[in-house]
């Protein structure tokens, strides 16, 4: 493999994030542009529920397969952007949250409450949306320091419940044509196999090591 893959200089670095940032902005730039021209459809609500939610997915999913990958491909510049892809994951959560409460519930606080209770796959994308906000709030530097590195990494861990709760989520909610949310649980089982398949080869190398 290439070894200029493996490394990229800082300045290299920042201009793809600037890259990746602008990308980010597209579908939320899309559903703006759409609703000024009056093209969100016969239901518009629905419509940028179901955009930003699948953003939120899309998001999540990138963030967890960016360590396997990186691991995989020894793409060290990889882990830099996990961040900003799940902080992107949970800009969409928020205005998915945002969607369905002002625009669709108008702040009906109790029917809001009866929909989480009654409804599985608002349940499970509720529950995941909440567990999103130990992980943005603790995201910073700062946030790394205090925490320590073993603590900050045992709350990030929390994306493999999260993402799986999206994938659930969306799964529930489209019913019969599952063929989107398969190939997001599709993508969700190849990242733990890869991580999987890591963990073995680094394992299998300690012991080889240790070996006479």
């Amino acid at each position: 493999m290439d070894f200029r893959l493996r490394r990229i200089n800082d300045r290299s670095i920042s201009r793809i994030k600037a890259i990746v940032f602008l990308l980010a902005l597209i579908p939320l730039g899309r559903l703006v542009y759409w609703g000024l021209i009056d093209q969100l459809g016969a239901n518009p609500i629905e419509k940028i529920l179901r955009q930003t939610g699948y953003w939120t997915l899309t998001f999540l999913t990138l963030t967890m397969a960016v360590t396997p990958i990186r691991q995989w491909l020894g793409w060290i510049w990889m882990g830099r952007f996990r961040r900003m892809l799940g902080l992107f994951a949970f800009f969409y959560s928020v205005l998915h949250l945002g969607t369905y409460v002002i625009l669709d519930q108008f702040f009906d606080w109790s029917g809001i409450l009866k929909d989480i209770v009654k409804r599985p796959y608002i349940t499970v994308g509720f529950t995941a949306l909440v567990l999103m906000i130990p992980l943005a709030v603790t995201s910073t530097d700062g946030m790394l320091r205090r925490l320590g590195g073993a603590r900050w990494k045992s709350i990030h861990r929390w994306i493999y419940v999260i993402t799986l709760g999206g994938v659930i989520h969306f799964w529930w909610l489209v019913k019969k044509d599952i063929s989107e949310p398969f190939i997001f649980a599709l993508i969700y089982a190849v990242s733990l196999l890869l991580r999987a398949l890591v963990r073995r080869k680094r394992t299998i190398r300690g012991i080889n090591g240790l070996s006479p």
